[in-house]
C-alpha cells in the first residue's frame, strides 16, 4: 500500500526545495520531538514562540466541540493531553496551513483546499472518539493533510497544474488524477502519501491517505483499523464535498454521507448528529484560523428529500425518511449517549456496563462516590447510574454535590437502590435525583428506565441548540449593527468619517478641552480647481483624485490627529491638544504631502495642491462650530491667496502663541515677522512650489 512514485523520483522533488514543508517554530518542535531525551518544559518553551500555534493547540486539546476531557489553559497541559505524537503532526499541519495560504497555480483555491481540509480534521476527530480506532488528535492531523499532494503539485508545478484545474472545469476531462498522471507521472494521492509517509506518520494512515479517494479498490480486511480509519476519511471527504458544494446540490452530495456512516455502526441520527457538530466547529475553527466558511442547514432536513430519491438501501430510506425525525423526536432510544456507572461492587459495574454497551452508549465507571464526582466532572456524560449506598461519600451525597456545579446540573442522574420505601425515594428526588432503579436490576425496567432518561435528554438538548441558536443570532445581529453603525458614520469612497461623525468627536474635543484647558486646533482643507477636474474630465476621475489625495493627507498627519471628508472636495482636521504652531507646522507637511504626489487618474498625471485654513480655540469662541468657521475662513483666505498655501486668521492669538512659519522655497515667515502682523491679517505660510 502507499505511495507509488519512485523514491528516487521523490528524493528529486524534495531537493528541488519547491515542496510544501514546515518552517520556523513548526520546524523547532518537530526536531525537538524527535529527541530521546526531550522534555515537556524544553517543548512547551519552543512553541510559545509563536502565539497563534499556541492557541490552536490549546484548541485541539479541548477537542473542538467534542472532546470529553476537562479543559486545558496552557501549553503544558494541552502537551500531557495531547502527547508529543499529536503536537508534532499538529505543528506540521498548521505550519503548512500558515505558509501556503496562497500561491502561483491560477485556478486553484487555495482558501477552498484550506477550508476542506479543516472540515476533514473535525470529522476524523469526532469519529475516533466514536469508534476510537486512533487517537482522536492524530487523527485530526491526518484529515487536515488527507489530501496535502493537490497543494503540493499546485506549489511544484504552479503553472502546469493550473491547466490541468482548468480542463476539469471546462470539462474536457472528469479524472483529476488521471489528468495529473499523464502531466506529472504521478498523482496527487500518491504525493500525498509519499510526503506523509516522509514526514513519519503511521503507516496506517499513509496507507488510507492514499487510498480513500477510491476505496474500492482498497484490500484492508472488513473488521480491520485500516478499513475504519479508510471508511472514517470517506465519510470526512464525502462531508467536504457536501459542505464546500453549490447550495443547490448539497443535498444531493449529503445523501451520500449515510451509506459510508453505516460501514462505520452508524445511524441515520449518529451521522446527523456528527455532521451537524462537525459543521458548528467548523465555524468555529474557520474564525481561528481565518477561513472561509459557510452556514450549513441541519443534516437532517437538508438531505431527507435526496435520501428519497438515491440509490441507497431501503432500511437507510426508512430510517431518512420516516423514521428520521428520531433525532427531532423525543421517542427516540437508540443514539449513543455517555454513561457514568458509580458503584462499589464490581459485579453490577460490570452487568450495567455490558447491558448498555450492547445498546451503544459509551461507558465509563467509578468504583466510589469521589472517583465518580471526578469523573463527571472529566467526561461529562449524559445520564449517570449511581449506587445510594456507598462507603466514604453516598450516592445521594454525590448527586447534591453535582447539582451545586454548572457541570452536573445537567446530567440525568439514575440512583441504583434497594430500598422501596416512599421516604427513602423522596430523600433522593429532594437530592436531585431525576429517576431511580431498583435492585437486583432488571434489563427491561433499565431499558425503560434508560428510554425515559433519553427523552428528557434529548429535550435538554433541543432546548440547549435554541439557546445557541439564538446567542448565534445575537452576536450575527451584533456584527452587523456595528457594521451598519460604521458604515453610517463613514464616508464609502475615502474610508474616512464622515461629517456626522466629525461632528460628535469635535463636541468631544471641545469638553475636553474645556475641562484640562489644553489646546485645541482644527484645519479645514479644500482641493484646489476640484471643480474644474470634474467638470472636464468627469466625476470618475474625480473620484480617484479624491482617494488618492485621501492617502496622501492620511500619510502625512499625526496619529493623534482625526481626519474626516465633510463636503465633496473639504476635509476636516481635529488636532487635539495642539496649539497654533504645531497645527500650521502640521497643515504645511500636508500641504506638501499633497502637491509632491503625482496623482494618476484616468490615463492622466495630475499636479494637485489644497488649500488649508488653520485655527486655533481661543476664549472669544463660544462653540465647536466657531472654531470650525474660523479654519474655514483661513481655507477661503488662502484660496483668495493664491491657492496651494495655509492660512489662520487667528484674532489676537498669534504673539500669544508665538507660532513659527514654516520653511519655504523662496522665502519664509518668522515667528517674529507673525508677531508683527496685524491681529486681524492672516498668518500665511507659502510655497509656490
Amino acid at each position: 500500500m502507499g505511495s507509488n512514485i519512485d523514491i528516487r523520483t521523490f528524493e528529486q522533488i524534495k531537493a528541488s526545495g519547491d515542496l510544501p514543508s514546515p518552517k520556523g517554530a513548526a520546524l523547532a518542535i518537530i526536531r525537538l520531538t524527535r529527541k530521546d531525551d526531550l522534555s515537556l518544559a524544553e517543548l512547551a518553551r519552543v512553541i510559545k514562540t509563536d502565539p497563534a500555534f499556541v492557541g490552536r493547540l490549546i484548541k485541539a486539546a479541548n477537542g473542538a466541540a467534542f472532546g470529553s476531557r476537562r479543559n486545558v489553559a496552557s501549553v503544558q497541559d494541552a502537551l500531557v493531553v495531547l502527547g508529543l505524537s499529536s503536537v508534532r503532526n499538529m505543528a506540521l499541519g498548521f505550519s503548512l496551513l500558515s505558509s501556503y495560504r496562497n500561491g502561483g497555480c491560477r485556478g486553484f483555491d487555495y482558501d477552498g483546499f484550506w477550508s476542506g481540509a479543516l472540515i476533514m480534521a473535525i470529522t476524523m476527530q469526532a469519529v475516533a472518539q466514536r469508534i476510537r480506532t486512533a487517537p482522536a488528535d492524530e487523527m485530526f492531523c491526518l484529515g487536515l493533510l488527507s489530501r496535502i499532494g493537490e497543494l503540493a503539485l499546485a506549489t511544484i508545478y504552479p503553472g502546469p497544474y493550473g491547466e490541468v484545474l482548468m480542463l476539469l472545469k471546462t470539462a474536457e476531462a472528469s479524472d483529476l488524477a488521471a489528468c495529473e498522471r499523464a502531466a506529472f507521472a504521478m498523482d496527487h494521492r500518491e504525493l500525498t502519501a509519499a510526503m506523509l509517509a516522509d514526514w513519519g506518520l503511521p503507516s496506517l494512515f499513509v496507507d488510507t491517505a492514499a487510498l480513500f479517494e477510491v476505496p474500492d479498490t482498497a484490500q484492508f480486511p472488513p473488521d480491520s483499523r485500516q478499513r475504519q480509519v479508510l471508511d472514517a476519511l470517506c465519510l470526512a471527504d464525502a462531508l467536504r464535498i457536501t459542505c464546500l458544494s453549490d447550495p443547490s446540490l448539497r443535498a444531493e452530495q449529503g445523501a451520500m454521507l449515510y451509506p459510508v456512516g453505516e460501514r462505520l455502526g452508524m445511524d441515520v441520527e449518529s451521522v446527523n448528529a456528527l455532521c451537524d457538530g462537525v459543521v458548528a466547529a467548523w465555524l468555529e475553527w474557520g474564525r481561528v484560523l481565518q477561513l472561509e466558511t459557510q452556514d450549513i442547514p441541519a443534516m437532517s432536513s437538508l438531505t431527507r428529500a435526496a435520501v428519497a430519491a438515491s440509490p441507497v438501501s431501503s432500511e437507510l430510506k426508512a430510517a431518512v425518511t420516516k423514521g428520521a425525525d428520531a433525532g427531532d423526536t423525543p421517542g427516540v432510544v437508540n443514539s449513543a449517549m455517555r454513561v457514568l456507572i458509580v458503584d462499589d461492587d464490581a459485579a453490577v459495574r460490570t452487568l450495567l456496563r455490558g447491558m448498555l454497551e450492547r445498546a451503544g452508549h459509551s461507558v465509563f465507571d467509578a468504583d466510589c462516590g469521589r472517583q465518580g464526582m471526578e469523573l463527571a466532572l472529566e467526561v461529562q456524560p449524559h445520564m449517570m447510574l449511581v449506587d445510594a449506598e456507598m462507603p466514604d461519600m453516598s450516592g445521594l451525597a454525590l448527586t447534591r454535590a453535582l447539582r451545586q456545579t454548572r457541570i452536573g446540573r445537567s446530567i440525568y442522574i439514575l440512583i441504583l437502590t434497594a430500598s422501596g420505601e416512599d421516604e427513602s425515594l423522596i430523600e433522593a428526588f429532594d437530592s436531585g435525583v431525576d429517576d431511580f432503579v431498583a435492585k437486583p436490576v432488571r434489563p427491561r425496567m433499565l431499558a425503560a428506565r434508560l428510554r425515559a432518561g433519553h427523552r428528557v435528554i434529548h429535550l435538554q438538548q433541543e432546548v440547549e441548540r435554541d439557546r445557541e441558536e439564538i446567542r448565534r443570532f445575537a452576536a450575527e445581529l451584533a456584527v452587523k449593527n456595528r457594521r451598519l453603525q460604521e458604515a453610517a458614520l463613514t464616508d464609502p469612497l475615502t474610508g474616512f468619517p464622515n461629517r456626522r461623525y466629525a461632528i460628535e468627536r469635535m463636541q468631544q474635543a471641545w469638553a475636553s478641552s474645556g475641562r484640562s484647558g489644553r489646546p485645541l486646533c482644527a484645519m479645514v482643507i479644500d482641493i484646489d480647481a476640484f471643480k474644474q477636474i470634474n467638470d472636464s474630465h468627469g466625476h470618475d476621475v474625480g473620484d480617484q483624485v479624491l482617494r488618492q489625495i485621501s492617502a496622501a493627507i492620511k500619510q502625512a498627519v499625526r496619529g493623534q490627529d482625526m481626519v474626516a471628508r465633510t463636503g465633496g472636495d473639504e476635509f476636516l482636521v481635529l488636532c487635539p491638544e495642539t496649539d497654533l504652531s504645531a497645527a500650521l507646522l502640521c497643515a504645511e507637511r500636508v500641504r506638501r504631502a499633497v502637491r509632491v504626489a503625482r496623482v494618476n487618474a484616468g490615463g492622466l498625471a495630475l499636479d494637485l495642491s489644497i488649500s488649508v485654513g488653520v485655527a486655533e480655540r481661543d476664549a472669544d469662541m463660544p462653540d465647536p462650530d466657531a472654531l470650525i468657521k474660523r479654519a474655514d475662513q483661513g481655507a477661503y483666505r488662502a484660496k483668495a491667496g493664491g491657492r496651494n498655501r495655509v492660512a489662520t486668521i487667528q484674532l489676537g492669538a498669534a504673539g500669544a502663541n508665538g507660532a513659527p512659519g514654516a520653511a519655504a522655497d523662496e522665502h519664509e515667515i518668522s515667528s517674529a515677522q507673525v508677531r508683527a502682523k496685524p491681529a486681524v491679517n492672516p498668518i500665511v505660510i507659502d510655497e509656490s512650489a
